[in-house]
């Protein structure tokens, strides 16, 4: 099998899914190329998958099982250097839940999340259930780049 034969493989396998059709290949290659991303098979495929479902909350993990089970051929340390490839380029926000566990997340503006402890589970919380009154100032000579809030939510019970 030649190695276009195997992206056109792969790039249907993943295709079929992505459902509703979300984020085309031009979209993602658009996404990449003007975020300074050279459009490589591996962020196509990945882009795909994290862009093609809406809005979303993926750790590498969940996004390598994603990739393996759509018979996407990427390593586990291809899909975290991918994830921080587009962090970087800002197409990505990382938030850090706890320990060294990162989520990402595709939708890029300010909100803030419930992590849900049973599911293992990131959920935005809509803008209308908090209101931060004022942001504090940032430290002399520093400045405030993000402001992350996790709300820990569990079963009660």
């Amino acid at each position: 099998m030649t190695r276009s034969t195997a992206f056109a493989q792969q790039a249907a396998a993943t295709r079929m899914l992505v459902e509703g059709g979300g984020c085309s290949f031009r979209n993602v290659h658009e996404r990449l190329q003007s975020s300074g991303l050279r459009p490589t098979r591996q962020r196509m495929a990945l882009g795909w998958l994290l862009y093609g479902k809406g809005e979303r909350h993926v750790t590498a993990e969940n996004l390598y099982e994603e990739a393996r089970n759509c018979n996407t051929a990427l390593s586990l340390a291809t899909v975290y250097n991918t994830l921080r490839q587009f962090s970087d380029a800002g197409l990505l926000r990382e938030i850090a839940v706890y320990g060294s566990r990162i989520w990402y997340d595709t939708n890029i503006g300010p909100h803030y999340h419930f992590y849900d402890e049973d599911r293992d589970q990131l959920l935005d919380i809509p803008e209308e259930m908090l209101s931060l009154v004022k942001m504090p100032d940032a430290p002399q000579g520093m400045t405030i780049l993000s402001a992350d809030v996790i709300v820990r939510v569990k079963t009660a019970g």
